[in-house]
């Protein structure tokens, strides 16, 4: 009979968990992005549709929806851009402004 904490994981079953939870919070992250542009009637373009589609589909199947490392990080189920992409439909979903890009500010009218 035993008392206290059971046997820590090993170090494999430690990194399964992980990749598990990693691609848990972008399949969430994903959906909810959705259910949000669904919920408030922003109309998503064809392109962004089918990016938060395919995205999905890539994470449920691989674990990660990019192929090549350098392009995000080593715990991450979507690169850099991909992540960056998806805070702008998420953002345009809420309403919120888009963003200007590189720091510039956008071009107005005299």
């Amino acid at each position: 009979m035993s008392f206290g904490r059971s046997k820590p994981p090993s170090p494999a079953e430690a990194r399964a968990k992980d990749k598990a939870r990693i691609k848990r919070a972008a399949l969430r992250a994903l959906k909810r992005t959705k259910a949000a542009a669904d919920k408030a009637g922003v109309k998503l373009s064809e392109w962004e549709g089918e990016f938060l589609d395919t995205v999905s589909e890539r994470v449920t199947t691989y674990g990660r929806a990019f192929a090549d490392p350098e392009k995000g990080g080593a715990g991450s189920a979507l690169s850099a851009l991909q992540t960056r992409k998806l805070k702008e439909i998420a953002a345009k979903a809420n309403g919120e402004p888009p963003r200007s890009r590189f720091g510039r500010k956008p071009a107005t009218k005299d």
